[in-house]
């Protein structure tokens, strides 16, 4: 998946750059900050102690994100706040992360060129 969106993205002219969201589920919260710089970073940090959702190892996903982080070569803070019930911590944090990178990806008419001060991506 981050290949991919790395290169529907191309050389990254006239996106808005940057993307964040804060979504709730239930008792749960959820935040999520993209940049789509080119630098490949994650941060990710889950409330929930709780390890399995029934024999899902909820492990896995720290380990998808780093690798959709570093194909997409983007920077990426994950932060499910509070909330003990496991799926909806988790469909906070994917809901998040996908509001926050139609953020980042979407056209932004102000953005001349690449949107970086060094003028590449």
């Amino acid at each position: 998946m981050g290949t991919a969106l790395d290169k529907a993205l191309g050389d990254r002219r006239g996106i808005g750059r940057y993307g964040w969201s804060i979504v709730p589920m239930d008792e749960s919260l959820a935040r999520a900050v993209i940049d789509l710089g080119g630098r490949p970073y994650l941060v990710y940090e889950m409330a929930t102690r709780r390890k399995n959702i029934r024999d899902f190892d909820l492990d896995l996903l720290k380990e998808f994100f780093q690798a959709f982080v570093v194909q997409a070569r983007m920077n990426m803070h994950i932060r499910q706040e509070y909330g003990n019930e496991p799926h909806h911590a988790c469909e906070a944090v994917f809901k998040a992360v996908a509001k926050a990178l139609r953020m980042a990806c979407s056209p932004d008419a102000r953005a001349k060129g690449v949107p970086s001060t060094k003028g590449a991506l």
